[in-house]
């Protein structure tokens, strides 16, 4: 039996945001023969699990990056930012005014002026061509009410010591603003900061990463790390790929990412899941 982590945008997911049926066959043989998926993403586990309901798919869940993991249903281990931390992290958005999420262990907030700020860093100017060309730059712009995710006036009605703060995600479009914001929480101790696109920034505690979320789902269902297999595309793929067993990049992953991983399998508009799936689970035809 093998636990295997799938990434979803950009992953299990083709470009047009759909799970082929192929990818869906291929899940569902890999569970017939007693294996585990989950879905292992930057989402919130309420989106993934909507995701997952639209294809008729029961996994168990790694939510904002495998600091939520949910087994059917139920909660099995949350990493949260302390008090301090996340008061630190504000107020540094707050310094440059950046357009950010909260999410804790009940939902996702936005900040009031979440909408504002976006339209302006896309009014000055400093946001470079790819990014609007980027496959993902939807996903992350589309405004926070479009996803029923509500607003906050003050970033302390999410932030204070009865929350519980599961990660930060920024939306980062100037490059320099981003090198900057990266800087600042670089001086925050215990952080982990990682990116799921060339214009975001995720904030989680040191230990809210894909890959101790694939640890602790291993433990929880007691198969040891050389039985795991990792299936991603981007930056906050890499940890989970350096602690599986066996780590597999999609085609459409970034060079930087593809050198962190075993293997290099077709792209998620080529069903690059399915053919992982179907070759080095099913078929059992990797060879370390």
């Amino acid at each position: 039996m093998k636990l295997i982590a799938l990434d979803l945008d950009g992953t299990t997911l083709n470009s047009n945001k759909e799970m082929t049926e192929e990818t869906i066959r291929a899940i569902k043989r890999a569970q017939q023969q007693g294996h585990i998926v989950m879905a292992l993403s930057g989402r919130p586990s309420f989106s993934i699990n909507m995701e997952l309901a639209k294809y008729g798919l029961e996994c168990p869940v790694g939510g904002n990056n495998g600091t939520e993991l949910y087994v059917d249903g139920k909660l099995v281990e949350l990493t949260t930012l302390n008090l301090s931390q996340s008061q630190r992290i504000v107020n540094e958005l707050e310094k440059e005014k950046m357009p950010y999420k909260i999410s804790t262990d009940k939902r996702t907030f936005a900040h009031k002026d979440w909408l504002e700020r976006f339209e302006k860093v896309v009014a000055s100017g400093s946001v470079p061509k790819a990014h609007f060309e980027h496959k993902d730059y939807k996903m992350f712009t589309t405004p926070p009410h479009v996803y029923g995710q509500p607003f906050f006036d003050q970033p302390d009605e999410i932030v204070n010591k009865d929350s519980t703060v599961v990660k930060f995600l920024i939306i980062a479009l100037d490059p320099e603003q981003r090198k900057r914001m990266q800087k600042k929480l670089g001086t925050i101790e215990e952080l982990y900061v990682t990116s799921s696109s060339p214009f975001n920034i995720e904030v989680m505690h040191l230990n809210g990463h894909k890959g101790n979320g694939l640890k602790s789902m291993a433990r929880y269902f007691n198969i040891p790390l050389e039985e795991t297999v990792a299936i991603g595309d981007e930056r906050n793929d890499i940890p989970m790929f350096n602690v599986a067993g066996l780590s597999i990049a999609m085609g459409n992953a970034e060079e930087e990412v593809q050198q962190h991983c075993d293997i290099v399998t077709l792209t998620n508009d080529e069903n690059g899941v399915a053919h992982a799936i179907e070759k080095y689970i099913l078929n059992d035809s990797y060879v370390g």
